[in-house]
């Protein structure tokens, strides 16, 4: 129920927009040359370097460098990655979908001293490499294909298979569903710094039950599509941690104790700054309690060296900062130290910790959030990050020395409100920029730093800034519930505003852990299902952020949502939507909401649970039961239902549909292999148990995005629009 969600979906249609400002994808635009004052770029098909400052361009690769021998057509790379030396380049084309991504395809090599382009895995099935990167030395390029690893020698051309008993509930390199959905572990293999081995996950998803989509649609007779999904309460699949020779072809196992019954997990691992070790996060069933081990590589044998516990949950790092998704972690002082982050004062905060874990420095000091780590400058001792101290719809660049001495510094300029984005180079020196706020459109600039100047002279944030118009429409506010909470929301007045005249109000909302709607960046506003414009129609348009979302306001916003999901988020809501209901402009026999996956949930929740308020409701892709949801993303959230059941009970919106009154519009995938349909017929079920009339629209073997099929989006589009005009009529009164 997170960015796969409405949230995701959004994020697609505005990245398909702006497509030129993506930054965080795998193979992302832009690729860091090693010294970092240079960047590489494919640019009308050539593999460019760019030098900065002057941004001088080098064709690195040519197109037809890039064109098979006996072909015509160039390879098309969807991204491309470098040796250490940057003399060899390893393109991925091809791709295919698991899940999310694109993370499955074909890899070829160049070589820039030979000018060779070779394909990897030549006895491999077509688009079935997935993960290929070279060894430190540049001599091997390794990679998982149908849930076995590999590794190729460059030089030779021969192919080791590393281990022989993958499938698809046994999976060596990769992972299962729940790991990749709620951990974002995808790459699931680590080289050596020497080159000799390879330290990779196993998982096994035998004992873990399949979901069963059925596929009505791709064949004359129906047949079903099988997801190991485990749902809430049920054990995860286990794992392992091997460490294999490439000489021997053995592996070590690496020692980590974990629960019989309950089982564990272990979301990163990677080489500890040198050959001989791991290091791991070790998570609790609960995900309350996080050990990081130091593992020996030789002998499997573990220890303990930092641990840290919360009375909720703990954030593992990739779920609040998206670089991390791909692995990494932050070792300073030759591997004598890592910086780690905790919300154990409060706030999420950055430490840095000694190798044994018996030493540890606060690095980042105040009442504010740190909202992703930007970059880390050892040399000069500093380390960037991402926060807003004074407003959680915002996000500026800071830096603050890595002794943890004296006040953080914005870098961000102070004229530029909004959300700003980074990409530092290694030494950061220098760094692409993206601004937008609610008024101005999203804009790229290259910058040096710490001084954030534009370079050769260029002011494009600035420059976009002085020609932008604050009148679009939006305004932000806060509002304050019975229940002394304070929120921020933002809305939309209609067009040709009235004060003296009453409008209908829409809520949009998601208000789960995974989604922040009320942010001051561009487009923020838009409703991409409705067919036209809301505020020329006649309507208010809302969204507020309740206790519980991802907001940098404190641990404590966060996660009094614990065992409170479908409770604490929904009063809030339903609370803050009460308070803009005695504002003299609002129609209060029009008031509607809509929300997607968890918006969806909380659509249905805030309908059924205080249908004095909600009039319509559209509710999209929503979890109708939370017992079947995913073990991971739940039980971080609600703990065990085996141990608090009452919770699971109160949040889940069927326990309340009895009391539904209003206009309810239900809409759901069949082939969403994330909230399952079922959720969809037990929802309806109890509907239909209690005589309550309701719409309902089933889109065949679509997924959570519903976004499959010719004339989906279109269809899907002006059903929302129609209905909500319909029940919820547009204009003024």
């Amino acid at each position: 129920m997170h960015p796969s969600t409405v949230l995701r979906t959004f994020l697609i249609i505005i990245a398909s927009v702006f497509a030129h400002v993506a930054l965080f994808a795998q193979g992302a635009a832009i690729k860091w040359s090693k010294n970092g004052n240079s960047y590489y770029r494919i640019e009308d098909g050539d593999l460019c370097l760019f030098t900065l400052p002057q941004h001088s361009k080098t064709v690195v690769v040519t197109k037809k460098q890039l064109t098979p021998e006996g072909q015509t057509t160039q390879i098309n790379g969807r991204s491309f990655s470098f040796s250490a030396d940057e003399k060899k380049v390893l393109f991925f084309t091809n791709t295919k979908k698991v899940w999310r991504l694109q993370t499955r395809g074909d890899y070829w090599v160049f070589d820039t001293n030979t000018g060779r382009l070779t394909k990897l895995g030549k006895n491999r099935p077509i688009s079935s490499l997935m993960f290929a990167k070279f060894s430190p030395d540049g001599a091997k390029v390794a990679y998982v294909s149908e849930y076995n690893l590999f590794v190729e020698d460059l030089a030779t051309g021969n192919i080791q298979q590393l281990t022989k008993d993958g499938n698809r509930k046994f999976i060596n390199g990769t992972f299962d569903w729940v790991y990749e959905e709620e951990f974002f572990c995808r790459d699931g293999f680590r080289w050596s710094p020497d080159s000799k081995s390879i330290a990779y996950w196993q998982i096994d998803a035998r004992k873990t039950k399949d979901y069963l989509m059925v596929n009505n649609t791709d064949s004359i007779y129906p047949f079903a599509v099988p997801v190991e999904y485990p749902i809430a309460g049920e054990a995860p699949s286990p794992y392992k941690i091997g460490v294999v020779d490439i000489a021997s072809g053995k592996t070590n196992w690496m020692d980590i104790p974990t629960d019989a019954t309950l089982q564990s997990y272990v979301p990163r691992m990677e080489w500890a700054a040198n050959s001989n070790e791991l290091i791991i996060q070790h998570l609790n069933r609960h995900q309350n309690q996080s050990d990081l081990m130091l593992c020996n590589a030789q002998t499997g044998a573990s220890q303990v060296i930092y641990t840290e516990k919360d009375s909720a949950w703990i954030d593992i790092l990739p779920t609040w900062d998206n670089d991390y998704i791909w692995g990494g972690w932050d070792w300073i002082g030759n591997g004598k130290e890592f910086i780690w982050a905790s919300e154990k004062d409060g706030w999420r905060h950055l430490y840095r910790i000694s190798r044994d874990g018996k030493k540890e420095q606060l690095i980042t000091n105040g009442n504010y959030d740190v909202m992703d780590i930007a970059g880390i400058d050892e040399k000069n001792g500093y380390v960037y990050f991402m926060a807003s101290p004074n407003n959680g719809t915002q996000k500026y660049l800071y830096r603050t020395k890595l002794t943890g001495k004296g006040v953080a510094e914005r870098v961000s300029p102070a004229n530029q409100e909004g959300t700003h984005d980074y990409e530092l180079s290694p030494a950061a020196t220098y760094a692409r920029h993206i601004f937008s706020n609610y008024y101005t459109a999203y804009t790229d600039e290259w910058i040096s730093l710490p001084d954030h100047k534009g370079l050769n002279g260029e002011n494009k944030v600035n420059d976009k800034l002085a020609k932008a118009s604050k009148n679009n429409g939006i305004e932000f506010f806060k509002v304050k519930t019975i229940d002394g909470i304070e929120m921020d929301g933002w809305m939309v007045k209609p067009r040709n505003f009235d004060s003296n005249k009453k409008y209908p109000v829409v809520f949009y909302v998601y208000t789960e852990p995974w989604g922040q709607n009320v942010k001051d960046q561009f487009g923020i506003a838009d409703n991409f299902l409705y067919k036209g414009d809301m505020a020329s129609d006649g309507y208010i348009y809302i969204s507020i952020d309740n206790r519980g979302t991802p907001v940098p306001k404190g641990r404590n916003w966060r996660k009094v949502i614990y065992r409170n999901i479908g409770q604490v988020n929904i009063r809030d809501q339903a609370m803050a939507a009460r308070e803009i209901c005695k504002w003299p402009f609002v129609d209060t026999s029009r008031i509607a909401v809509w929300g997607w996956s968890g918006g969806g949930s909380a659509t249905l929740n805030l309908m059924f649970q205080y249908p004095d308020i909600y009039k319509t409701g559209i509710s999209v892709a929503a979890v109708g039961s939370i017992f079947t949801y995913d073990n991971v993303y739940q039980e971080r959230y609600m703990g065990l239902p085996q141990e608090n059941k009452a919770d699971y009970v109160q949040g889940s919106p069927v326990t309340h549909a009895k009391n539904l009154k209003g206009n309810l519009l239900y809409i759901h995938g069949s082939g969403d292999d994330n909230v399952h349909y079922q959720n969809a017929e037990l929802l309806l079920n109890e509907l239909i148990k209690y005589n309550k009339q309701f719409h309902f629209m089933s889109y065949p073997n679509r997924t959570h995005n519903i976004s499959e099929g010719p004339g989906t989006y279109e269809h899907l589009s002006t059903l929302f629009t129609s209905y909500l005009r319909s029940h919820c009529q547009p204009g003024a009164r």
